[in-house]
């Protein structure tokens, strides 16, 4: 029998909803949310324990669950009053937490949200087939729905998801890589299933299209926005405290924004260093703490947040179409919660 999983670490507690967007988020869907953590908890079972206590260690590791709340927020705020968004919220969080196992083993990562990675406990293998576990299980639920729509913009997703971490795996080690390149990239690993999920919202719904654009538009933004904002808290000392390791993006010579634009903005004594650590993977003592200076000489991490901001403010346009309300408010708090990750 598979270890018992609590989804509970994202309790808001008395009055901490006034100060953090998330948790104001999580206040107006905590019923829904409960109701998806049921669903949740229910399809990742398996006879075969360890495909339950896997799956159960990243489930329960302490996700603030924003993908889902995503939907069943957007749903809300377009009014819709029945339950077909509580499971595909969860199919959109089985999808995320599939590419997190199979991003780890790709990674070799050890840690992820302050604790230790499945890959690390239980081995590659067996976190890449849980992986592929639940993605089934994402596509079982979405054939339940009865929506073909629904099931092509989930399986379009799952296909760009995967298209992104290959392009990912090609720029990696790469310092030619340009912004263009980069941007395309997190649109496809990270924004996409952003963008699905609040597409989601309008679509159970049976809203018109210019909202329907609305929300995925929003969606994409707001996705592109926290890539940024995570690639740039690798290169600073906040990522500790988000349960990342700083500089492993520069250790696993990831090829991310700030290190494309300080590249490109370097003389070639400059360049000369990232091509060794970035490509040759040749790393001394102190060439994290020498990135970091050359970072901060050519303003690479300032003006990746100021990029942060700008994909905000398109997210923040994105929902003019909607009328004010509890819901809306709370969706656009995300946004500055999203950049305020930087700090």
């Amino acid at each position: 029998m598979g270890s018992v999983v609590r989804l509970d670490q994202g309790k808001v507690k008395k009055g901490a909803a006034r100060d953090n967007p998330i948790e104001v988020l999580h206040a107006l869907v905590a019923e829904d949310l409960r109701e998806v953590n049921t669903v949740i908890v229910e399809r990742m079972k398996s006879p075969v324990v360890l495909i339950s206590d896997l799956a159960g260690h990243i489930i329960a590791s302490g996700g603030k669950r924003l993908r889902p709340m995503l939907t069943l927020a957007a749903a809300k705020m377009c009014g819709y009053a029945g339950k077909r968004h509580i499971n595909l919220a969860s199919c959109i969080e089985f999808i995320h937490t599939a590419t997190l196992l199979h991003d780890d083993v790709v990674d070799d990562s050890e840690l992820r949200r302050g604790s230790a990675t499945a890959n690390a406990v239980w081995g590659n293998k067996p976190s890449v087939l849980v992986g592929d576990f639940l993605f089934s299980r994402a596509f079982q639920l979405s054939v339940e729905d009865g929506s073909l729509k629904v099931l092509d913009i989930l399986a379009s997703t799952s296909a760009i998801l995967a298209e992104g971490e290959v392009m990912q795996l090609m720029t990696s080690n790469d310092t030619s890589t340009s912004e263009a390149a980069y941007l395309e990239v997190i649109t496809a690993k990270t924004a996409a299933l952003f963008r699905s999920a609040c597409q989601l919202g309008a679509v159970v719904t049976g809203r018109p299209a210019g909202e329907e654009e609305a929300l995925k538009a929003f969606g994409l933004n707001l996705g592109i926005l926290y890539q940024l904002v995570d690639d740039t808290l690798d290169y600073s000392g906040a990522a500790t405290t988000l349960g990342k390791n700083a500089g492993d993006d520069f250790r696993e010579g990831k090829i991310t924004l700030p290190v494309v634009l300080a590249f490109r903005r370097g003389n070639e004594e400059e360049r000369g260093f990232w091509r060794r650590v970035m490509e040759d993977g040749e790393q001394r003592e102190g060439d994290f703490e020498h990135a970091l200076a050359l970072l901060d000489r050519h303003g690479a991490l300032a003006d990746c947040h100021e990029r942060a901001r700008h994909y905000g403010a398109m997210a923040r346009d994105a929902l003019g179409l909607f009328p004010d309300g509890a819901e809306k408010r709370a969706l656009l708090g995300v946004i500055d919660f999203c950049i305020e990750r930087q700090s």
